[in-house]
């Protein structure tokens, strides 16, 4: 049960809390109406800190999510999944009480920020003795009290309730403990303004360097090295390590102090660990990681606004299936360029990564965006990143590399026969997971449906779906431009059902087909041409443009990993939580079943069925929104 003072009184409002900024925001631009220019006044001061802490916050979320540099320094290996995510959700809470504490006491005396200089060494002086003379002290009592009892139970559980720590982490706590926490950060400021020595650096100074060694404790990563404190011993009871207060999180009765464990020291509380932990995992940072994948899936960029959908970029935002948003769009250029760097000197890096049934599971991006690979100069250059790729994977000890869309283009390489053909004794295997996207479609289609319109039928894909089809006895009228392609494929077909592929060369041909299976990109003009009612199954990358609201349109091939997953805390694409790519998937499911061979080139249609099967028997389930309708 929750406590008194426990929730926070804007819990309700969701974005709309942000509506409580609305009057400082206001006085701000009713003095630059009147005035003419933005007034030094604290209402301004006041928007300003809580801007540069909430990018602070976020600089550390950015930091500590780029895995590709700080995956040797982790200290809790595990990963962050939705629930936490969502826990963490409204961190920036205290920002907000905080802005409405100092606006209430600036209100009443206004001199607090009006009339103060810029700068004041005795104040630098002043504020340091009353953090390390009272808050420091005061912090480490409260926070024992917040461990036993009644408070613990109520209040301080919540903050510990996060498996994984996070800059996000430090935040989040009750309404109660952050007006006490608003004390603790409150009084070396109002106590060295009283005493006369106040200013406006040391007012931002100390604000952002709180926040700043909160989010450095809370951040999973070690970033202090152990040779400060070998050179300067005493420095290591003057300022806690991320490794320090870790410790707190799985001894919580050790490791009590704000951020000087000189307390702990002298009250005893200290964990006889912590110097010991802190250098080895130092020592370790940029040696190479021990900590080598099971499987990873090779993925790349669909294009520059997609490209932010990733962790490093907003944690919450790449926790949601992507759609383009407004902020998004607002920070195009900076991406563009980014793209502009990584196509001159990135490589392939770890984006993020899961663990399913003891083995670890990893995402690694090929730093190419989806038009890059229709570049006829680009060809050589994007296979050679997967080809380094695959081979770091196989140098690793990887089992599994199972690549994404546009990395297993028929066109680029193949399917990846590119690679295994190039080099032959590989021990990681190459698989393109086509054939678990082949059945999901397949499976998606009703068992009733006599005929079916299929584009993209020369594809590997398209073929083997149009083959498995006939053999159902389904007419499948091919929308092909060559017959020589069209006559292939029919004469893999067993004799008796060659009969059930027809070859059309226009879309008008369709008028009266209801399913659809889409393998290339499809104008809304040509869409026109299929029937109300039609259902849109696709395979298509990007996904084409859902233009008719008397149609419905299904997603690109997915499946929903097992249930004892763990530490999946982002989405892949448009795909809902949890829920992967077919060929992702594939991988998996390779993996899972301990298939030896590679999967690349062309589908084998037998093993559709096989394939299928298996990935239902080691708990991955269909998506299908094809129920889903367009409303009018």
């Amino acid at each position: 049960m929750a406590g008194p003072l426990s929730a926070w009184p804007w819990e309700n409002l969701g974005i709309f809390k942000y509506v409580l900024y609305g009057p400082l925001l206001g006085k701000v631009l009713y003095t630059r109406i009147q005035e003419g220019s933005f007034k030094d006044d604290w209402c301004l001061h006041v928007l300003i800190i809580c801007s540069a802490r909430a990018l602070l916050h976020q600089l550390w979320s950015s930091f500590v999510s780029m895995l590709f540099l700080t995956r040797n320094r982790r200290i809790n290996r595990q990963g962050y999944d939705f629930n936490q995510i969502d826990k963490e959700w409204d961190w920036d809470n205290f920002i907000l009480l905080q802005a409405l504490i100092a606006s209430i006491s600036c209100y009443i005396y206004p001199p607090f920020i009006d009339n103060v200089p810029l700068w004041n060494t005795k104040g630098f002086i002043t504020i340091l003795t009353l953090h390390a003379g009272i808050s420091e002290p005061l912090y480490y009592f409260v926070h024992r009290r917040f461990h036993k009892g009644y408070l613990f139970t109520h209040y301080h559980s919540i903050h510990h309730s996060s498996p994984v720590l996070h800059p996000y982490s430090g935040a989040d706590a009750t309404f109660l403990e952050h007006l006490a926490l608003s004390t603790v950060i409150g009084i070396p400021i109002i106590g060295s303004h009283m005493m006369g020595y106040g200013s406006r650096s040391m007012i931002y100074g100390y604000l952002l360097v709180f926040d700043f060694l909160r989010c450095m404790g809370h951040s999973n990563v070690e970033v202090v090295p152990h040779q400060l404190f070998d050179t300067l011993p005493f420095l290591r009871y003057l300022l806690y390590t991320p490794t320090y207060h870790s410790l707190h999180h799985t001894d919580m009765g050790t490791n009590f102090c704000l951020f000087m464990p000189l307390f702990d020291a002298i009250w005893k509380t200290l964990n006889e660990k912590s110097w010991e932990l802190h250098k080895k995992l130092s020592s370790n940072a940029g040696k190479h990681s021990k900590t080598v994948p099971d499987f990873v899936f090779l993925a790349h960029v669909v294009d520059v606004t997609s490209s932010m959908h990733v962790p490093f970029v907003i944690r919450s935002y790449a926790s949601l299936p992507y759609t383009t948003r407004l902020l998004m769009i607002v920070c195009w250029p900076v991406a563009f360029i980014v793209m502009l760097m990584m196509w001159v000197w990135s490589k392939t890096f770890l984006i993020s990564f899961y663990n399913l049934r003891g083995r670890l599971h990893e995402t690694w991006s090929v730093p190419r965006f989806g038009f890059q690979y229709f570049l006829p100069f680009a060809k050589d250059g994007i296979n050679n990143q997967i080809e380094q790729a695959i081979l770091r994977a196989d140098r690793l000890g990887v089992k599994i590399i199972s690549l994404a869309a546009l990395n297993k283009n028929e066109a680029l390489n193949g399917g990846g026969t590119l690679f295994v053909n190039k080099h032959p004794n590989l021990r990681v295997r190459v698989v393109h997971g086509n054939t678990l996207t082949a059945a999901v479609i397949l499976n998606e289609i009703p068992k009733d449906v006599e005929e079916v319109f299929l584009t993209g039928a020369t594809s590997k894909l398209g073929r083997a779906i149009a083959l498995y089809l006939c053999r159902r006895r389904v007419r499948v009228l091919m929308l092909t431009l060559s017959v020589e392609r069209f006559e292939k494929i029919q004469k893999e077909a067993p004799l008796e059902y060659q009969s059930y592929l027809v070859q059309v060369t226009k879309y008008q041909a369709a008028r009266s087909c209801k399913t659809w299976i889409v393998g290339k990109w499809t104008t809304p003009r040509e869409q026109c041409w299929a029937p109300k009612g039609t259902h849109f199954h696709q395979f298509v990358v990007p996904p084409i443009l859902s233009f008719r609201r008397d149609c419905t349109y299904g997603d690109l091939a997915a499946m929903t990993l097992p249930d004892d997953v763990q530490g999946v805390g982002n989405c892949e694409y448009t795909m809902d939580r949890g829920v992967v790519h077919a060929c992702h998937a594939g991988g998996v499911v390779h993996l899972l079943e301990g298939w030896t061979h590679h999967e690349v080139g062309a589908l084998d249609v037998d093993r559709i069925d096989l394939v299928w099967n298996a990935a239902l028997k080691h708990g991955l389930k269909p998506v299908s929104n094809s129920t889903k309708q367009k409303s009018m």
